[in-house]
Formats: structure tokens, sequence, C-alpha cells
């Protein structure tokens, strides 16, 4: 009976291994371990959260940001579901700094930024990112921030960036998700996600208001930009 669910496991480890690299769509360039799990990633996006073929429309080359309300620990995943290029989040230097998911933070090219004392490091490193042609993703919330909370102001970093490189902002609306202000049950418990892709938004820096009022009422419901 022991070596029956033995073989049993390891055949559906065999099975789980191949289905992901199958799923593959981005080279990310690190290491074959964070292909992997990108085609990890959109399988568990696609079959667990029910997913609908969703894709973010980034040009094939090219600075591009992505900005998304943020509800829960599964939205990254989503995100890199929904993209065809590797996508470099911004984030807290307390959550980069947790050590059993600072290799993978560290893998996928994450860039740390500390709130509390040196939040432009974080800027010039993005900046840098975008110059070199790359997707740089920002919840701009800040933290996980449900439509049922009181308001929270967007940061502008993302307006600033886009103004300094000319790079496209590409807002999305994520919703459905099971378990909305849990981090790590989030990934976790099936639900039904949509995502709803904006037009692509341009960014000037003497519109740096205005273009987070634009975004703010792309990711936030209507209902709240309207009050």
């Amino acid at each position: 009976m022991f070596e029956t669910i033995t073989i049993l496991i390891l055949l559906a480890i065999f099975i789980l291994v191949y289905a992901s690299h199958k799923a593959v769509v981005i080279d990310w360039g690190a290491s074959r371990y964070a292909n992997w799990l990108d085609g990890l990633v959109r399988l568990m996006c696609r079959h667990i959260h029910h997913l609908p073929p969703t894709v973010i429309p980034l040009p094939e080359s090219g600075p591009a940001i992505v900005v998304a309300n943020h509800v829960s620990g599964l939205d990254p995943f989503l995100l890199i579901a929904a993209s065809k290029r590797p996508l470099r989040f911004l984030i807290a230097r307390e959550e980069y700094e947790k050590p059993v998911l600072k290799w993978l933070f560290r893998m996928s090219g994450c860039i740390p930024v500390d709130r509390s004392t040196k939040p432009g490091k974080a800027l010039r490193q993005a900046l840098r990112a975008l110059n070199g042609g790359e997707v740089i993703a920002v919840f701009p919330h800040g933290k996980i921030h449900l439509d049922t909370d009181p308001p929270r102001k967007l940061k502008a970093g993302f307006a600033y960036l886009a103004s300094r490189t000319q790079a496209n902002i590409y807002p999305v609306r994520i919703d459905g998700v099971a378990v909305e202000g849990s981090v790590a049950l989030a990934p976790f418990v099936p639900g039904n996600v949509v995502l709803t892709i904006a037009p692509t938004l341009q960014c000037e820096i003497d519109q740096l208001k205005a273009c987070v009022n634009d975004v703010s009422a792309i990711i936030e419901r209507i209902e709240n930009s309207e009050s």
C-alpha cells in the first residue's frame, strides 16, 4: 500500500512538472526554475482561479508600466499569467526580506522599496530598468486595499516613472478573488477571477496628478471614484 501511494505521488509530481513546463510562456532568463514557476503560475490561475484568456497588450519590446489594484497575495500571479513579458514588481522591503520568499523575489527581479527610509533608491532602480526596456509592475495603493476599506490615496511613483521614461501605463482591475484581504491563503482558494484591461495611458511631467486620478478611476470601483 505504501509503495502504491509513493508511486502515485511521484507520478502526480511528474505530471505537474511536465504540465508546468509545457505551460511556460516567458523566458525569465534567471534560471530554469523561474521558467518552470511561470508555467505553474499560469496553470494555477487558469484551473484554480478560472482566469479566462486574458493578455495585457504590452509591446514586444521597450519599457512599460503595469498598475493594478491590490486585493490579495494572488495578485502578482494573476498579472504574470496575463503577461507575455517578465514583470519586475516593486515590493515593500519588509516583504522582500521574508526568508522563505526572498529567493523567489530576487530570482524574479523584484525591486524592494524602503518606504520609511530610502524610497528614492527603488525609483532610481526602476528608472534604470525602464530605460533598459523592461516592464515594471506596481500596486499603487502600496498595500492590500479593498473596495470596502476607507479611501486611500494612490502613490504617484508610477506616474513619475512614466513621465520620465515615456513608458505607457497599462491599468488592470482585479476582481473575483475568493479570499480578498488574504496574502498566504488567496493563491490556494478557488475563485472566478476577472482582469479588466483598460486602455493604455500616457503621462507627462506636468500632468502627474491627472494621471494618478485617471488610474484611480480605473482600478478602483467607479462608485468610489465618483463619490
